[in-house]
C-alpha cells in the first residue's frame, strides 16, 4: 500500500509542476452535484461567507493600472492594493491602517511585462487576460495558518458543495540549502480537517514557496487541488485555490512583484500569507539570506473563472456563464457556426480560436479602459492597443465581422460584470465608443497591410523571403500601421518565411535613432550641405513650404484630425548626400517635395514621424523617420520599399500618436516656462529646450538652484493652468508687433518675419496689445512649434529633475500626462516608506544587528528615492530626511558599539589577569566593534598590548590590536597585525600603534599561538 501511495504521488507531483491545462471535451461530468448557481452568485458566495461568518470587511476591487508601483504594467494578483500593508508603509490616518481581515474579489490583468500570457490566449480552452481574483486576507497576525486552511475548507465543501473526497492539497517540504523546515503545522492542519494522508502532498521552494521578488516578503504556502478524474483513473489535478503565510519587513521598499509560479492561463491564485511559530515566514535579504519577519499576513487567492467551471461542471471556463452570453452575442453578430470548444488541429479554420480570443480581449478592454487605461504607444496603453487589434484581426479575419462589431459587445460584458463592478456601467458609452474608434482606423490600416502584403507575394518567388523594407513600413507608421508581430503571424499563416535578419538591422537602426533622440538636436544622417543648397538655389528650387504642418483641428469628443498633404517629389538624395534621379528598393534616401505637412527638428521640438505614399498607389508605405530643416529646405529621411523618382506626386501622414505626445510637451514647456516666471520674478529667462513624446527639458537663467518649496509651486501653476483648460491661440503676426510688448517670452535667435505667436487662455491680437498687460499674466511667446488647442490635454506636469549646468543656468526635466500621475504615486510611496523608517529610528534598536539593519535600509531608501521617477521636489526632500536619519543612525550604531564594546571589555579584564599581553577572541559584528574593544582594553590597562580575533561565518575571522607605548618603537601594531593576518591567509593595515585585518582559517588556537609567539618574540 505504501508503494502505491508514494507511486500514485510522484506522478501527481509531476502532474502539478506541468499545471495542465483544462482537458478537452469530455462526456463526464466534473461533479455528481447539481448545477451549481451562476457567476455571479459563486462570487457573492465567497464574499458573504467571509463577511457573515468570518467578520470580514468587504473592499472593492482595485483599478487595473497599477498606483505607485512602476514594477507592474496591470494589477496581476489581489494582494497589490495592499502592498502598503505589508511593506510597512501604509498611512497611519488612513482607513487601510485599520483593515485586519478583508476579502474581496480583485480585477486581474496578466499581458506584457514579466508575466504575459496574450498570445496563448485563444490556444487552449483556460488561458486569458483578463480575469477575477477572489482573495481573503488577514493582517498583522490577525489569524494565521488553521484559521485560514479550515475557512478555506469550509468554503469549498460545505458552502460550494465540492465533494471532499476531489480535492487534494499540498504544503511547503521545507528547504535544507535555506534552512528552511518542512511546514509541518500546516499538514497537520489538513490531516485533522479530514484530508487523507494519501491526497496530502509535499513539493519545495518551486511550488510551495512564495516570494514577491528578489528580496522582500516570502514564506511557505499551500495549495488546493481539484481532481478533474473523479476518482476514474489517473488523478487530473487543477489547482483552484493558494493560500501563503508570510511576515513583512521589505529592505527595498517596491519590490518587483512575482506571483504565479505557473500559467497565468491556468488561474493559480495568488497568495500573500504570514508565519506561524512553529514555521515563521520569512524576509529574503538581499544577499539572499532569510530573516524572520515581526508581523504575520496572510494572502489567499482563488480564481472565479476555474472555481466557476468546476461547481458549473464544465471543462473549460470558456463553457461557464462569464463567457457564453459573450460567444452567443460573438456568433449572433458574425453569422459564424457555433463555438464547439475545439483546439489545435481539430479547430479547423481557427474558428473557436477566434471565438476565444475575442471573448477574452473584449473583456480586457472594457476593464482597462473603465479604469482609465487607454490604448496608446507606450506601457500599459501600448499593451491594449496591441489586444484591440488582434481582437480586431481576429473578429474580422475569422469570424468575417462587419465593421462596428467588436464595440457591440461592450454591454454583453457590462451585462456580466456590471454589477460587480460599477464602473463599467458608469463608463459603458465611452468604453464602446473608444473600442468603435480604434475599431475602425485599424481596419483601414489592416485592409491596407493584406493588400500590401498580397501585391508583394506575387513579386516574390517560391523560395524568397518577405522582404524587411515592406514589413518595416508596415510597422513604422505609427497608429495607422501594424504591429510587426501581426506582420509575421500573417505572413506565416501564408507559408511565408520574414526577412529576419534585415529586419533585426532596421530594429537596430531604429533603437540607435530613438538613443540619438533624447540628445539635443546634431546634425546627423542625411543633411543638405552648402553646396547641395547652392545648387538647388541656382536651379531656382523656392523653399520648402512647410505650413501645412499647423494643418489639424480639435473635435468635439476631444481628439486631434490631422490634415494629409499632397506634394511633389522635387529632389532626391543618396546617404552620401549625391543628388539622384531616382532610389531603388530598399535604399535609405533624403526626399525634398515642395510642402509638406512634417514638423522638421527646430525650436527644440522632435522631428515629426510617420509615411508618404505615391498617389494612386496607396498600398506601398514609404517610412519617414525624421525631417530636418537645411536653409529653408525640408530634407525627408526615409526607406523606399519601391522605386522612387523625381516628379512623383506623393501623400504625406504623420504618425499621430508621436506629433501629439510633442505637442503636448512642447504646450507643456511653455507652461513651465511661464511658472517660473510666475515663481522666481522676470529674470528667469529660457536658455534653451528640447522635447519629444516622453519628456521635456528646459534650461533657464536663476539666480540659484531652486528650493522644493519652489519646485512644488511651480509645478502647482501649472496644473491649475491645465486644470482651466484653457484655449491656446496661434497666429502669425508682423515681427514689429512683437518688439514692445511687456512680458512676451522669446529667445536669442532670429525670428522669421511673420512671425508665429502662441497665447494660452488670451486671443493673440489682446495679447499683443502693450495697453493689456496680458502677456505678464499669462503664457506668450513667439514659437514655430505646433502646440495643444487647449491646454487641458496636457493631463499633469511633473519635474522629475533638476541640476546646475553652470553658474546661473538650471536644467529642467519633466513629464506629463499619466506618467506624471504615475510619478506622483511613486513619491507618494517612498514617502510613506520614509516615514515608516522614522518611527523604526524613533524606536530604537536593541542591539547592533538591528541597527545595522536599520541602516542599510535607509541606505537602500536613499538609493530608490536618488533614481525614481518622482517629483523633484518631493525627492529634495525625502533625501534631506533621509540623510539626517542615516546620521542618527549611525550615531545610535556608534552607541550600541560603544556599549557593546565597553561589556566585552569588562568580560576580557575580568578573564585575563594584569600582565603586557593579551591575545584572546571574542564576538564582534564588525570590525569597527573589534577596534572599539582593542582601544578601552588598552586604555583601562595602558601597559599591556592587546590583539584580538573574531570568528565570522564561513571561516572569515577578523583581527584587530594595539600596542602599548612602551613597547614601541621594537614592536609595532602593523607588524603584528600583518605576521598574524598572514597567517591566516589574509591582510592588514594600519600604523605603528594600532592596526586590523582580515583572514580566514578554522584553526583558530593556531593564529592565536602565532600571535602570542611573535609578541612575546618582539616584547
Amino acid at each position: 500500500m505504501a508503494a502505491s501511495v508514494a507511486a500514485v504521488a510522484r506522478r501527481l507531483r509531476r502532474a502539478i509542476r506541468r499545471s495542465p491545462a483544462w482537458r478537452g471535451p469530455s462526456h463526464r461530468p466534473l461533479s455528481s452535484e447539481p448545477p451549481a448557481a451562476k457567476a455571479s452568485a459563486v462570487r457573492a458566495a465567497f464574499l458573504s461567507f467571509f463577511r457573515d461568518r468570518h467578520g470580514h470587511r468587504l473592499v472593492p476591487s482595485a483599478s487595473v493600472r497599477p498606483r505607485g508601483d512602476p514594477s507592474l504594467l496591470f494589477v496581476n494578483a489581489g494582494m497589490n492594493q495592499f502592498k502598503p500593508i505589508f511593506l510597512g508603509t501604509v498611512d497611519p490616518r488612513s482607513e487601510m491602517a485599520g483593515f485586519r481581515r478583508v476579502a474581496n474579489s480583485q480585477k486581474c490583468v496578466r499581458a506584457g511585462g514579466r508575466h504575459n500570457d496574450l498570445e496563448d490566449v485563444g490556444r487552449d480552452l483556460s488561458h486569458h487576460t483578463f480575469f477575477e481574483m477572489l482573495g481573503n486576507w488577514a493582517f498583522g497576525g490577525e489569524y494565521f495558518k488553521e484559521e485560514a486552511c479550515s475557512m478555506a475548507w469550509e468554503l469549498l465543501t460545505q458552502v460550494y458543495g465540492i465533494p471532499a473526497e476531489r480535492l487534494w492539497v499540498s504544503y511547503f517540504d521545507g528547504d535544507p540549502k535555506a534552512g528552511l523546515e518542512p511546514d509541518l503545522e500546516t499538514r497537520d492542519i489538513w490531516l485533522s480537517l479530514g484530508v487523507p494522508a494519501t491526497r496530502v502532498l509535499s513539493f519545495g521552494p518551486q511550488e510551495n514557496f512564495w516570494e514577491m521578488g528578489d528580496t522582500g516578503p516570502c514564506g511557505p504556502c499551500t495549495e488546493i487541488h481539484y481532481d478533474l478524474a473523479g476518482g476514474v483513473g489517473a488523478p487530473q489535478l487543477v489547482e483552484l485555490w493558494n493560500l501563503v503565510f508570510m511576515q513583512h519587513n521589505s529592505p527595498l521598499g517596491l519590490p518587483a512583484t512575482q506571483h504565479f509560479s505557473t500559467p497565468l492561463g491556468h488561474l493559480t491564485p495568488v497568495i500573500l500569507g504570514g508565519a506561524s511559530p512553529c514555521t515563521p515566514s520569512l524576509d529574503r535579504e538581499a544577499d539572499g539570506s532569510l530573516q524572520p519577519l515581526p508581523q504575520w499576513h496572510v494572502d489567499t487567492g482563488m480564481g472565479l473563472e476555474r472555481l466557476v467551471a468546476v461547481l458549473q461542471g464544465k471543462h473549460s471556463t470558456y463553457d461557464t456563464d462569464l463567457f457564453s452570453p459573450l460567444l452567443h452575442a460573438i456568433q449572433q453578430g458574425c453569422r459564424a457556426p457555433p463555438y464547439l470548444g475545439r483546439v489545435g488541429v481539430a479547430d479547423e479554420g481557427r474558428t473557436d480560436t477566434a471565438y476565444r480570443v475575442v471573448a477574452d480581449h473584449i473583456r480586457t478592454l472594457s476593464v482597462c479602459i473603465s479604469d482609465g487605461v487607454f490604448p496608446g504607444m507606450s506601457g500599459s496603453p501600448l499593451v491594449l492597443r496591441r489586444i484591440l487589434r488582434r481582437a480586431v484581426r481576429f473578429s474580422t479575419e475569422i469570424l468575417k465581422a462587419p465593421p462596428g462589431f467588436l464595440g457591440s459587445l461592450v454591454p454583453v460584458v457590462v451585462e456580466i460584470l456590471g454589477d460587480a463592478y460599477p464602473e463599467l456601467q458608469r463608463n459603458s458609452a465611452q468604453i464602446a465608443n473608444l473600442v468603435l474608434e480604434d475599431e475602425a482606423a485599424f481596419l483601414a490600416s489592416l485592409e491596407r497591410g493584406r493588400r500590401i502584403i498580397d501585391r508583394t507575394l506575387r513579386t516574390l518567388g517560391p523560395s524568397d523571403m518577405f522582404p524587411a523594407e515592406v514589413a518595416w513600413s508596415l510597422s513604422l507608421s505609427g497608429d495607422l500601421g501594424l504591429p510587426l508581430d501581426m506582420v509575421e503571424l500573417m505572413l506565416e499563416e501564408k507559408g511565408v518565411q520574414l526577412d529576419s535578419t534585415g529586419l533585426e538591422r532596421l530594429a537596430q537602426e531604429e533603437a540607435q535613432h530613438q538613443a540619438r533622440q533624447a540628445e539635443p538636436v546634431q546634425k546627423q544622417g542625411l543633411w543638405l550641405d552648402v553646396h547641395a543648397l547652392g545648387e538647388l538655389q541656382r536651379q531656382g528650387v523656392p523653399p520648402t513650404d512647410n505650413s501645412p504642418k499647423y494643418n489639424y483641428s480639435l473635435r468635439p469628443n476631444g481628439s486631434y484630425e490631422f490634415g494629409t498633404c499632397e506634394a511633389q517629389v522635387l529632389q532626391l538624395y543618396t546617404e552620401d548626400g549625391t543628388a539622384v534621379a531616382s532610389v531603388g528598393k530598399g535604399q535609405r534616401c533624403g526626399l525634398l517635395l515642395d510642402r509638406t505637412n512634417f514638423y522638421a527638428e527646430q525650436g527644440g521640438q522632435a522631428s515629426d514621424r510617420g509615411y508618404l505614399v505615391r498617389v494612386g498607389q496607396e498600398d506601398v508605405l514609404f517610412p519617414v523617420a525624421r525631417a530636418q530643416v537645411c536653409g529653408g529646405f525640408i530634407l525627408h529621411e526615409a526607406v523606399a520599399p519601391e522605386c522612387l523618382q523625381i516628379g512623383d506626386q506623393v501623400q504625406l501622414h504623420v504618425d499621430k500618436a508621436w506629433r501629439l505626445g510633442c505637442m503636448a510637451k512642447h504646450t507643456a514647456t511653455h507652461l513651465l516656462n511661464w511658472a517660473l516666471r510666475q515663481t522666481l520674478g522676470p529674470g528667469t529667462e529660457q536658455q534653451g529646450s528640447h522635447l519629444n513624446p516622453e519628456q521635456l527639458r528646459l534650461d533657464v537663467t536663476t539666480q540659484t538652484a531652486l528650493t522644493p518649496e519652489q519646485l512644488r509651486a511651480v509645478e502647482n501653476t501649472v496644473q491649475e493652468a491645465v486644470q482651466q483648460d484653457k484655449p491656446v491661440y496661434m497666429e502669425e503676426v508682423p515681427l514689429a508687433l512683437t518688439a514692445h510688448v511687456p512680458g512676451l517670452r522669446s529667445l536669442d535667435e532670429i525670428y522669421p518675419d511673420p512671425v508665429r505667436v502662441v497665447s494660452v487662455g488670451v486671443p493673440v491680437a489682446h495679447a499683443l496689445d502693450p495697453a493689456s498687460q496680458a502677456a505678464l499674466q499669462t503664457s506668450v511667446e513667439l514659437c514655430c512649434g505646433t502646440h495643444l488647442l487647449r491646454t487641458g490635454a496636457v493631463g499633469d506636469l511633473v519635474i522629475i529633475g533638476d541640476r546646475q549646468l553652470s553658474k546661473g543656468t538650471t536644467r529642467l526635466l519633466a513629464i506629463t500626462g499619466e506618467q506624471a500621475q504615475q510619478a506622483r504615486e511613486l513619491g507618494q510611496n517612498l514617502a510613506q516608506e520614509v516615514k515608516a523608517a522614522t518611527e523604526r529610528l524613533s524606536q530604537g534598536s536593541r542591539d547592533v544587528a538591528e541597527a545595522l539593519r536599520l541602516s542599510k535600509d535607509i541606505g537602500r531608501l536613499i538609493e530608490a528615492v536618488d533614481t525614481s521617477v518622482m517629483p523633484q521636489w518631493q525627492r529634495r526632500e525625502l533625501l534631506a530626511t533621509l540623510k539626517m536619519l542615516q546620521r542618527r543612525a549611525n550615531t545610535a550604531i556608534r552607541k550600541l558599539q560603544m556599549g557593546q564594546a565597553a561589556k566585552k571589555t569588562q568580560e576580557l579584564l575580568e578573564r585575563h589577569s594584569k600582565g603586557p599581553l593579551i591575545v584572546d577572541t571574542v564576538s564582534a559584528e564588525s570590525l569597527s566593534v573589534l577596534v572599539k574593544v582593542v582601544r578601552q582594553l588598552c586604555e583601562q590597562a595602558p601597559s599591556t598590548s592587546v590583539l584580538l580575533l573574531s570568528p565570522q561565518s564561513m571561516g572569515k575571522v577578523l583581527c584587530a590590536c594595539q600596542v602599548a607605548q612602551g613597547a614601541m618603537p621594537t614592536f609595532t601594531a602593523e607588524a603584528w597585525a600583518l605576521a598574524v593576518c598572514s597567517h591566516m591567509g589574509g591582510k592588514a593595515w594600519g600604523s605603528r600603534v594600532v592596526a586590523q585585518g582580515t583572514g580566514s582559517t578554522t584553526d583558530l588556537e593556531a593564529a592565536l599561538s602565532t600571535a602570542r609567539a611573535y609578541a612575546l618574540s618582539q616584547l
